[in-house]
């Protein structure tokens, strides 16, 4: 036990370092609280120097098969490590008059604990451990703006729709763990097949429907845009960006889990990707606001990533394109939202005219960020997309990858919808910006925008030896 206990260091190091940051925000002067991102920094810095060393460890299922410490969850661990760093780089100058700040990094690290729990559970009681506390604690930072009354707002639908379909999704874990006598993925891989196919098809259902919850996918998608627009914007970028990479994961997991299973699940999970890229897109098209605008972007994000499990067992290409894809998405989003976040917050249409005179390294980043997203060479966004594409096809589900192409095509005119303005309008009045940590936060995330693109090849080459277990 305690070589398995070794294994999960970068966990046990969140944990103890999310309680030592709200013990130290606790009990010292609340001037000091604007120091409390350094030492959240550091505690996320330390859990990813003892997450790398896992990278050429040996690939298993361990503490009595219920955490997967195979490649995927170690490189969607880092993925989520990634985001969360440069969430706090966000945060910095954004929340430094704030006298809570200590408490919105206790949230932030544990928040980052529950994607990490996500993407490794291999058990279903280790599954909702991890969703819940990624949904509560991301119900805090949502609502994080006391005062603001669309911070409130989104908060309490994300709050509302995480109560339904967590519960529902417990109620589904009950009907899978009394068909399988066990709540282990291993165990249930063998148990299921032979199981009441009705039974089965109904847990699975409402297990999907929590997990769907989680990376805002339909049909409880509707809170992603709430967040986005009202959420403390470094919080939304944190809240669309590192529960989505975990989630997914899961959801690979669930579908891993379902392979012999006596249910449909490959094409529900295609029709579920197929509506949520469609809705998602089409709804971009008619935003008005720049992060609500983001918000629907998510949504359609999240239906590229679901073409994976659709693909998993029938292409080798399945894992290592969903790895390179959320790697891609989590920088680009995380670019988007800081030009937002340097622009302090603002998020009219209008505010963003001229951009590219008025902050032209600002309007760079938010082109590469949008252009990414739409899938254009040489970023990431494309090598991952076209890496999904190419195993979507193998599997034998080529409308979907068809349908996914036509939907980069319409969100390319939403996108250029906020980025011509920005170069061909003139500039309502004079720009000022937040600060450096959210200049040097949003920087970070263009230049892995790029570099995912560029060493795509040898990325997916590294990521075809992640295992994705059982």
């Amino acid at each position: 036990m305690a070589a398995a206990a070794g294994e999960v260091i970068p966990e046990i190091v969140l944990l103890a370092g999310a309680v030592v940051v709200l013990i130290t925000a606790l009990f010292t002067p609340r001037r000091w609280q604007h120091h409390a991102p350094w030492l959240s920094l550091a505690v996320i810095g330390a859990a990813t120097a003892t997450t790398v060393p896992q990278l050429g460890a040996v690939q298993r299922i361990g503490f009595f098969d219920t955490y997967a410490l195979d490649g995927t969850a170690v490189v969607g661990k880092l993925i989520v490590l990634a985001v969360a760093a440069i969430t706090v780089g966000l945060t910095a100058e954004w929340f430094r008059s704030d006298d809570r700040a200590g408490e919105l990094q206790t949230m932030l690290l544990f928040a980052t604990l529950g994607a990490v729990l996500l993407a490794g559970a291999a058990d279903l009681m280790e599954l909702v451990l991890g969703l819940l506390l990624s949904s509560v604690t991301g119900y805090v930072l949502a609502a994080y703006h006391r005062q603001s009354k669309e911070s409130g707002e989104a908060a309490i639908k994300y709050y509302l729709l995480g109560a339904l379909t967590n519960a529902l999704m417990l109620v589904g874990v009950v009907l899978l763990f009394g068909l399988g006598t066990t709540t282990t993925y291993p165990g249930l891989s063998q148990a299921l097949p032979g199981a009441d196919p009705l039974g089965v098809l109904a847990g699975t259902g409402l297990l999907l429907l929590g997990m769907a919850f989680k990376v805002g996918a339909v049909p409880v998608h509707p809170w992603v845009p709430d967040v986005a627009e009202g959420a403390p914007a470094p919080a939304a970028a944190f809240l669309l960006t590192a529960p989505k990479v975990g989630g997914i994961i899961a959801i690979a997991r669930i579908a891993a889990l379902l392979a012999d299973a006596p249910v449909g699940w490959r094409p529900a999970i295609a029709l579920i990707a197929a509506a949520t890229m469609t809705l998602g897109n089409l709804a971009a098209l008619w935003q008005t606001d720049v992060r609500r605008l983001l918000g629907w972007s998510a949504v359609s994000q999240t239906g590229y990533a679901l073409m994976a499990p659709v693909a998993l067992g029938r292409s080798d290409l399945a894992i290592p394109s969903l790895l390179l894809f959320l790697a891609a998405y989590a920088a680009a989003n995380l670019a988007a939202f800081g030009v937002v976040v340097e622009l302090r917050g603002r998020t009219d249409l209008a505010d963003y005219a001229g951009l590219a005179r008025t902050r032209p390294w600002l309007f760079t980043g938010l082109v590469i960020a949008f252009l990414s997203m739409v899938g254009i060479p040489p970023l990431g966004g494309f090598a991952g997309k076209l890496a999904l594409f190419a195993a979507t096809i193998d599997a034998g589900y080529t409308w979907l990858a068809v349908l996914a192409v036509i939907n980069s095509v319409i969100s390319l005119a939403y996108y250029a919808r906020v980025l011509g303005p920005g170069y061909f309008e003139p500039a309502p009045g004079p720009v000022p910006v937040l600060g450096t940590s959210a200049a040097v936060a949003t920087g970070i995330a263009v230049v892995a925008t790029v570099a995912t693109g560029v060493v795509a090849e040898p990325l997916l080459r590294t990521f075809t030896d992640a295992l994705l277990l059982p």
